[in-house]
């Protein structure tokens, strides 16, 4: 178990180190999520509708569209390299790889979370009434789900010639249930309504994210091979 989790744990380190020197995928999200906030901004006539109405939606679609331009380039950089065939080959399991893949495309979505939640809050004047932690909780086991099945189709989609462009046909009728009880959950929770009140968006979130790095680790090995 130690050896498996220092595998992971250097393959981890491995993509955060290249991500801090180049910032490319973070860049890129990082500007999309910018982007959006600022023309809903101004597209949402503030007489009609309150923008903390929308917020919700608006923040898991910007997590949505924004996570996969960078789930999108998880093999790329290797794939160009021809280093994936070496991490293939090496005597690593192939579940060690995905799980190590999904870790590091978790934290860099957080943060990508956390930067919608602040141009939101900027832009929109979304506060917070319900508990911080709660909303966390839903943002962080919806984006845990969402970052296994990215890696997972992002692997299937690295060796294509449609690469990037196939990954949002391929994932997108997965994410419903993420979606319906991600926005239920934050929605409540910008309104005030206590953690007992979002107990049953955080299982069906967590129920999710469970399904989906488990089915991973088990078909990454078969995607892969192919």
């Amino acid at each position: 178990m130690k050896d498996y989790l220092r595998q992971v744990g250097a393959l981890v380190w491995k993509d955060l180190t290249l991500e801090l020197r180049t910032w490319d995928r973070m860049s890129a999200m990082g500007a999309f999520a910018v982007l959006v906030a600022v023309l809903f901004h101004y597209a949402v006539d503030r007489t009609v509708i309150h923008p903390r109405e929308l917020a919700a939606g608006l923040i898991w679609l910007t997590i949505v569209f924004g996570g996969l331009l960078g789930l999108g380039r998880t093999f790329a950089l290797e794939e160009e390299d021809g280093a994936f065939d070496g991490i293939l080959t090496s005597p690593m399991p192939k579940d060690a790889i995905f799980l190590a893949k999904v870790s590091s495309n978790f934290l860099l979505l957080l943060l990508l979370v956390l930067l919608v939640l602040f141009v939101f809050v900027l832009f929109f004047q979304v506060a917070v009434r319900g508990n911080p932690f709660a909303l966390f909780g839903v943002l962080s086991l919806g984006v845990l789900g969402f970052t296994a099945l990215g890696t997972l189709y992002s692997g299937v989609t690295v060796r294509t010639r449609m690469g990037e462009t196939l990954l949002p046909v391929l994932v997108f009728p997965l994410l419903i249930p993420m979606v319906v009880f991600g926005v239920r959950g934050t929605s409540l929770l910008f309104a005030g309504v206590s953690v007992s009140g979002v107990e049953g968006s955080l299982r069906v979130l967590g129920g999710f994210s469970l399904v989906a790095l488990l089915s991973g680790a088990f078909l990454f090995r078969f995607v892969v091979e192919d």
